[in-house]
């Protein structure tokens, strides 16, 4: 054989053997399926981005991102687990957890956490407990939000008012409130709206709750919810420095803020985007204000695994990494796209550092007084109830004892715990 028959042969040898190798690599890759509700069209590029930094550190590993809106999501993730094409690991909100868990469709991941290489000490611990069930760890806390008190500078300097600080109660709410109202007749004090949503967090602030203390009966007309019932209606009636639905006239709540005349709204740190760019004017955030003890919403999507994944490990690193990579974070807060449920003191200080809001640490100190969804088999009907009794209140077709007695009346007949 000719040297250049020889050198021939052995360029088409390796490249045989590079085929075969690629073969062999393409062959062992893994693919999961990821669904998700939360991007959405704003942050879309932003999960795209972390996809692309996680499979460059996971390169055996590719994800197959299902995006679905929100109103439809959980129906028809419930209707693929019963047909079996349930995606291997999927977002679920805290609301909506409880009821996955309990129907023993999640993977319990807290044995799993060493081989994944996912510590517990990454998370936020409140976070990472929520997304637990029964002693189990089903799922691990992607991003959460909270709400707090909103308010405009402007409005407090003209009415002459002390900004809220963390000591604030009811009381002072009240208070500046009327002093804001004071300023014209298009001037209310505070943006609060009485629903199920409020209400649940309110009576907690009051030291009131929907259940007894182990939760086996409905306690919603306890005296606790019904003066913290009277608290919202006054405001709206009252006092006045909240509208009443006729004076809202159908204007959306962040709508009526950003005309500069409200003084303070109740309201989640999602909103900050869309304050930073609407609002011609100066407003900051405080802890919101409670009564004999402090509450603050909390809401969180975590990422759960399929219990009948053919590639948990595989799920649960992509899970670890969307929660509590270090990467991962910094790309979420500054997309703006809620806070990472992170421990990590760089990423909880760059969340800080962005303004306005001055006082973003209000977010982390909020957490000291997280009130959760209270999560039961039939929330939305639950829920559906109180409301109705709720706004009969606010529209003074009955007081709020009234209202919350024939609600419990309702609950307990249409409704078991």
């Amino acid at each position: 054989m000719s040297v250049r028959k020889s050198v021939l042969f052995l360029i088409c040898i390796a490249l045989v053997l590079v085929v075969i190798a690629g073969s062999t690599l393409a062959a062992s890759k893994v693919t999961i399926i990821y669904g998700q509700f939360s991007a959405g069209s704003q942050n879309a590029q932003t999960l795209e981005q972390m996809k692309a930094l996680f499979e460059k550190k996971n390169p055996g590993i590719e994800v197959k991102i299902e995006a679905t809106g929100y109103g439809e999501y959980f129906t028809q993730l419930q209707t693929r687990l019963v047909g079996g094409t349930a995606p291997d690991c999927y977002e679920l909100n805290y609301e909506n957890f409880v009821t996955f868990a309990a129907k023993n469709v999640l993977l319990d991941l807290g044995p799993m956490f060493p081989s994944a290489r996912i510590s517990k000490t990454a998370f936020d611990k409140s976070a990472l407990k929520a997304f637990s069930y029964k002693g189990k760890q089903y799922g691990v806390p992607e991003s959460y939000s909270c709400v707090l008190l909103i308010y405009n500078k402007d409005v407090f300097d003209k009415a002459g008012v002390g900004y809220p600080t963390e000591k604030w109660t009811w009381q002072d709410v009240i208070a500046a409130g009327k002093k804001i109202r004071a300023l014209g007749q298009d001037y209310y004090g505070l943006l609060q709206p009485i629903h199920f949503w409020e209400f649940y967090k309110v009576i907690v602030q009051n030291n009131g709750s929907l259940f007894n203390a182990d939760a086996t009966k409905f306690a919603i007309n306890s005296q606790a919810n019904v003066e913290a019932l009277q608290y919202m209606v006054d405001n709206h009636n009252k006092y006045n420095i909240t509208p009443t639905k006729t004076q809202q006239s159908g204007q959306g709540d962040y709508d009526m803020f950003y005309t500069g005349k409200i003084g303070m709204i109740i309201t989640g740190n999602w909103a900050f985007t869309d304050f930073i760019q609407k609002c011609k004017f100066k407003w900051d955030i405080a802890v919101e204000p409670g009564n004999k003890r402090k509450g603050c919403h909390f809401f969180s999507n975590g990422i759960v695994v399929n219990k009948n994944s053919k590639y948990p490990k595989e799920a649960l690193k992509w899970a670890g990494f969307m929660s509590s990579d270090k990467e991962c974070a910094m790309l979420r807060i500054k997309a703006a796209w809620e806070v990472p449920a992170v421990s990590n003191k760089e990423a909880i200080n760059l969340y800080v550092s962005q303004k306005p809001p001055e006082n973003r640490k209000a977010v982390f100190d909020s957490l000291k007084y997280l009130v959760t969804p209270p999560v039961i088999e039939q929330f939305n009907e639950m829920a559906t109830i109180v409301t109705e009794q709720l706004e009969k209140a606010r529209d003074g077709e009955k007081t709020p004892q009234q209202a919350l007695d024939d609600a419990q009346k309702a609950l307990e007949t249409k409704i078991k715990l």
